[in-house]
Parts: C-alpha cells; sequence; structure tokens
C-alpha cells in the first residue's frame, strides 16, 4: 500500500494517520450506502464524494498501470462530448449535464484507484455496505408498492416499485449487485448466517420483479447465470458443483412457485402482463423509440461532433435510451468509439479476471456480472448517467490493477496479495 503523505502526528494518544485512515473507510462507506438515494439528480452521495475523494488523496491513493486504459478512454469520452458542448455553452440543461458526467467520470477513475490498494479488504466492505443499501432501498420499494409507507409516488411510481429511485427501472437493475453477492456467499458457504442471507435475497428478488422493468428482470437473469456458470467452472470441488447444480434446481422450483403466488394476485398479474410484453407503445412506430434510433443513426452518419449534449431529445421529443447511440449524439463519433471501446475492453478484461486463478477472482465474479448487464442493458435505456455503473467500472479496473501487480511480483506477492487484499 502507498504511503501516506500526511504527518505522524498524534490526536488524543492515536497515530493521526491512523485516525484519518478511519474517518477514510466511515466515509468511503457512506459515500457507496447513499448510491441508493436518487430522489433527484442531487443526493447524499455527491454530498459525501467530494470530502471522500479529497481525503483519501491526501491519504496517498495513487494510479495504478493496469487501470490507465480506464482513465484514458474515460477522459477521451468525457473530453470529446466537453467539446461537443461548447456551441451550446450558453444553455443551462446542457452544460449542467456535461459537468455531471465529467464528475460521474473523475468518482470512476477515484474507485479505480481507491480499490487497487488493500483491493480485498477494501472491496469487501464496499460489498456488504452497497449490499446493505439494496436492501434498504428494496425494502422500501416493496413497501410502497403495497401502500405500506409512503404516498403513492414516494416509492413506488406508475403502479411499480421505484423505492429511493425516481426511476423503477434504475431501482430494479440497481439491486442486482447486491442479489449477486448473496448469492455468491450462500454458494461458496461463506454466508455466516445463511438464513438471513436467503431472507435478504428473496427481499431484493422480489423487489426486482415489483419494480416490472424488463430490462431488470432479464440482466438480473444473465448476470446470475454468468456467475453461477463462471463459479462452477472454476471450482475443483465436486462438492461445491453438487451444491450449485441442487441450488440451481431448487431456486428454479422455488422460483416458479413464487411467480405462480404473484402472479394470482390481480393487480400484479396486469402489470406484468403488461410489462412483460417484449415492446410497448412508445417503442413503436416511426415517431418510436425504434424509429427514432434508425433516423438518428442516418443522421449521426453526417455529423462528426454528434448533435451536441441533450441536442437527441430536441430533435425528437425522446431521449434515445440507446448508450451507444447515445454518445455518438452527444459527444461525436469519437466519443462514441471511446465508449464503445470501453465496453468491449472492460469486458475483456472482466471475463480474463472470473476465470483466472488469481486472489482477486472471487470478488470479480461478482461484480463484472452485474456490469456486464449493464453494458447490455445499455442498448435499450441511458446508463451513461447512473452513479453506481461509474463505481463497477472502478471496481473492475481496479481489480485488473491488483491482479497485474500480484502476477508481476512473482509467487512472492500471493501472501501479500492475500494480506492486502
Amino acid at each position: 500500500m502507498t504511503t501516506a503523505i500526511l504527518p505522524r502526528r498524534s490526536l488524543g494518544g492515536l497515530p493521526l494517520l491512523r485516525v484519518l485512515h478511519g474517518l477514510g473507510l466511515a466515509l468511503m462507506a457512506a459515500f457507496i450506502f447513499f448510491a441508493c438515494f436518487a430522489f433527484s439528480d442531487a443526493s447524499p452521495y455527491d454530498l459525501v464524494a467530494l470530502p471522500t475523494m479529497a481525503l483519501w488523496l491526501l491519504l496517498g491513493i495513487r494510479l495504478h498501470r493496469g487501470a490507465v486504459p480506464l482513465v484514458v478512454l474515460l477522459l477521451v469520452f468525457v473530453g470529446m462530448t466537453v467539446l461537443a458542448l461548447l456551441p451550446y455553452l450558453d444553455e443551462e440543461k446542457p452544460s449542467l449535464w456535461t459537468i455531471q458526467l465529467c464528475y460521474l467520470a473523475v468518482t470512476g477513475i477515484f474507485f479505480a484507484m481507491f480499490f487497487s490498494d488493500d483491493t480485498d479488504r477494501r472491496l469487501e466492505l464496499a460489498l456488504k455496505v452497497y449490499t446493505a443499501s439494496t436492501l434498504f432501498s428494496g425494502a422500501l420499494g416493496i413497501g410502497g408498492y403495497l401502500g405500506l409507507i409512503g404516498n403513492e409516488d414516494l416509492f413506488s411510481k406508475y403502479g411499480r416499485a421505484s423505492g429511493t429511485f425516481q426511476d423503477p427501472n434504475v431501482f430494479g437493475s440497481f439491486l442486482t449487485l447486491g442479489a449477486l453477492y448473496l448469492i455468491h456467499n450462500l454458494i461458496s458457504g461463506r454466508a455466516r448466517h445463511p438464513l438471513l442471507s436467503v431472507a435478504g435475497l428473496l427481499l431484493l428478488l422480489g423487489a426486482i420483479f415489483l419494480s416490472f422493468s424488463r430490462g431488470s428482470w432479464g440482466g438480473t437473469a444473465v448476470a446470475i447465470a454468468l456467475m453461477v456458470t463462471c463459479i462452477y467452472r472454476t471450482t475443483a470441488s465436486r462438492a461445491l458443483r453438487r451444491r450449485i447444480l441442487r441450488s440451481t434446481v431448487a431456486t428454479v422450483l422455488l422460483g416458479g412457485l413464487a411467480l405462480g403466488g404473484l402472479l394470482s394476485v390481480g393487480s400484479v398479474a396486469e402489470t406484468f402482463a403488461k410489462r412483460a410484453a417484449v415492446t410497448q407503445d412508445y417503442d413503436e412506430g416511426e415517431t418510436g423509440r425504434f424509429g427514432n434510433q434508425i433516423r438518428g443513426l442516418g443522421l449521426l452518419m453526417e455529423e462528426p461532433m454528434g448533435f451536441g449534449p441533450l441536442r437527441w431529445r430536441l430533435i425528437f421529443n425522446l431521449e434515445p435510451h440507446n448508450s451507444y447511440l447515445g454518445a455518438f449524439a452527444n459527444g461525436g463519433w469519437v466519443a462514441g468509439a471511446a465508449f464503445i471501446l470501453l465496453v468491449l475492453s472492460t469486458s475483456r478484461v472482466g471475463w480474463r479476471l472470473m476465470l483466472a486463478p488469481t486472489p482477486v477472482r472471487r470478488h470479480a465474479q461478482i461484480v463484472v456480472p452485474a456490469l456486464v448487464m449493464f453494458f447490455l442493458q445499455a442498448f435499450q435505456i441511458d446508463v451513461e448517467k447512473w452513479r453506481h455503473v461509474y463505481m463497477m467500472l472502478g471496481i473492475v479496473w481496479a481489480l485488473e490493477a491488483a491482479r497485474v501487480r500480484w502476477r508481476e511480483d512473482g509467487p512472492a506477492a500471493v501472501c501479500t496479495a492475500r494480506q492486502m487484499v
């Protein structure tokens, strides 16, 4: 771990560095937990972000070589978007949107720096706090949907659970990483309180279902399948493989029974039937989502600098609902190419992290499937402003940085990695 740049003074009998380190971990825990508060563009997450990042920079976190590709691609993506903004600097909304994008990119780089050192311990803390955040938001979402707490628009919207989010689609997808963490602990036998873990998992899966988000349903199923497949493929334990098979069969059976029970409720069945359709009314037609995307793609072929941030909505009266197309529209060809390259390179690195026998494989098998889910969802929704996506980006590249250092330091680094990590 890098040497801190602060002097070793004392504070009440404790070394100042130790006190500040403890404060930094507390701030980091609050930073991650507050990711669930997304009622508006500003949230407690943003209030804690600046002091947390400033303190850890003072404590000496650094950028490791393995995470440099993330920084380069984010700088290109954001930099070209800023250039595309220049003709519209007098407009408030595009300028604010671009500033927020720059800020989120900075948080992604910070997460990559923070988790590159002391990786295992810091990431385990982060995943526990994130899971607590998902349980908190998920419980509020279910309570709001059932009318047990809050008014109709507080924790549920449009007849769908939304928890502490403005959009039920974001809410449902936010919960997936917490579900993956609980599932991995249950499968691997690391859960200290299995019954509580099962109860928490059922709560999260129920909240994801009641979000009635097609992207969250499909994305969660894909993420769970990817994680379980990687665990099965990489374990040498026959007992664990048998447990995985038994758990899979039991989960499918119980899931089917639970789904049948939920669909026996009239209002749930009605909303499910509506949301389970392949397309919605706003998707179809020349002026629907897909029609706009086809027309917009043709227009972008003649606009190397794109339309500019948030200009798509002015042209088509609707957001692109496709982050890849949105990257080209907001920042031009270079920004769009950088975004696609970021997704492809992160997916490649993540796949290697999940399969290679390194000290960081366990955490990679939890985080990477969740991030891949967002990459897939990016085809049908705008994820480039979701705070937790940048956190996961930073984590994956931090795991890559830790893997590179472990590989380069040789066998002697295995013990160090397990302590540091």
